[in-house]
């Protein structure tokens, strides 16, 4: 509850000059925009409202107040080792489960960060290295060159990803205002961040808490038909001041491909740079 208050008061200290700006009176509290948005409303349709009143960076920069302040984020989630369990659903709805550690040091944007992803599967075990713009695989401490569905998913989901909005300076990424829109009683800002390599994601992102409830992107072979992706993001907890979903859900064309469940994160661990290397180089 305080961090709602707290998201409010936020969000209309950051907006408010804006908002000042609307030449029709505010009779009853309800018809004030930012009470509205805390109290999450009902929709009475679904209509998108286009006619915003506040920018792509107040909303973010509110946003990334939210989830910890630009300096908290930057600091304590500097480096840092999750873990949990991944599982992913085949065209078939057959399911495959793995143990995962992901380990990491953030860099000055996305293409600068080193991530190591170790997956114990029942019947192998694997890492994923990402470094440098690169990513390269080791089996057994062996290095191979991952498939190139398993690199663009890795690649996909990094910069697809909520650290991508909170980073949105740091990669020089530009964003735009969609809309407002309710959707299942809910109101939602929805933001649109193009990266410079013109990779584009959608934000569904709460009024009221201003969490990323959702993002969505398309991509696909070229001259192929595009694959529509969606990330919806569950649990959220507090995790060393600083906000964490512990449940994702990804869809591939509203098919469900993949659920990553987090069973703990510790920020500010010691993690070497060795870890990242390949054992060839």
């Amino acid at each position: 509850m305080r961090r709602s208050i707290l998201a409010l008061i936020v969000l209309c200290a950051i907006l408010f000059p804006v908002s000042a700006q609307d030449p029709k009176p505010a009779e009853t509290p309800e018809k004030k925009a930012p009470v509205k948005a805390s109290k999450e409303t009902p929709a009475k349709d679904n209509k998108s409202n286009s006619d915003v009143k506040f920018t792509a960076e107040q909303i973010v920069e509110s946003v990334i107040l939210m989830y910890g302040t630009r300096p908290a984020l930057d600091h304590i989630r500097r480096n840092g080792i999750e873990r949990g369990k991944i599982t992913r659903y085949n065209a078939e709805g057959n399911a495959e489960e793995a143990n995962y550690e992901r380990r990491f040091i953030r860099g000055a944007n996305l293409d600068k960060d080193k991530i190591r992803l170790d997956q114990k599967l029942s019947t192998m075990e694997y890492s994923l290295i990402f470094g440098e713009g690169k990513l390269i695989g080791l089996i057994n401490g062996a290095a191979f060159t991952p498939r190139q569905d398993a690199m663009t998913s890795f690649i996909s989901q990094h910069h697809h990803s909520i650290d991508s909005l909170l980073r949105y300076k740091e990669c020089g990424s530009t964003l735009a205002v969609v809309g407002k829109d309710q959707q299942k009683g809910l109101d939602l800002f929805v933001v649109d961040l193009t990266d410079k390599d013109k990779r584009k994601t959608r934000y569904y992102i709460s009024a009221r808490s201003l969490r990323v409830l959702w993002l969505e992107y398309e991509e696909g072979a070229p001259g192929g038909t595009p694959v529509k992706y969606t990330r919806k993001f569950l649990d959220y907890r507090v995790v060393q001041q600083t906000v964490v979903p512990y449940r994702t859900l990804l869809y591939e064309n509203g098919r469900e491909a993949q659920e990553v469940r987090v069973s703990n994160i510790t920020y500010g661990v010691k993690v070497s740079d060795a870890i990242f290397k390949s054992p060839d180089a």
